[in-house]
């Protein structure tokens, strides 16, 4: 199960360097804003119709979550408009590098900490080491423009 795990998400990751060389040049033709407005509308129609075959059929009702965990919604438009707008200045690699680098450190913390419930995995040598190669990656790729 987690090398099946290891490979969907090596598979989503390809699928946001995709979107991010879909949503550049729609964003430089439409707008950045109807571009993403594009994106979510439909995101939340193949969202509905995954919800109505394959979800729950006594689901919890959405506002029982706690606060909190509903603006983990503000997070994807907010990385989408950046998607949209750096992808045509700095490039896909770069972009989804930036991405990468930010998603790894930040990811660290949350392991660490064990924040929003996450189950607490400390920071060791080798994950140091890992996020100093996605950095130089970062500075390898920003430096061969």
């Amino acid at each position: 199960m987690k090398l099946l795990s290891i490979l969907l998400v090596i598979v989503a990751g390809m699928g946001l360097s995709t979107e991010a060389g879909i949503l550049g040049p729609l964003g430089e033709s439409v707008g950045h804003y109807w571009a993403c407005l594009c994106l979510f509308g439909v995101e939340a129609a193949l969202s509905y119709l995954l919800m109505l075959f394959w979800g729950p059929r006594n689901p919890v009702p959405f506002l029982a979550s706690p606060g909190w965990q509903l603006t983990g919604g503000i997070w994807g438009p907010l990385y989408v408009v950046i998607l949209t707008v750096a992808t045509p200045v700095i490039g896909i690699a770069l972009t989804m590098t930036g991405i990468l680098a930010g998603q790894v450190g930040k990811s660290l913390l949350i392991d660490h900490f064990g924040w929003f419930g996450a189950q607490r995995r400390p920071i060791s040598g080798k994950r140091l080491v890992a996020l100093g190669f996605v950095a130089a990656a970062l500075v390898l790729i920003a430096g061969g423009r």
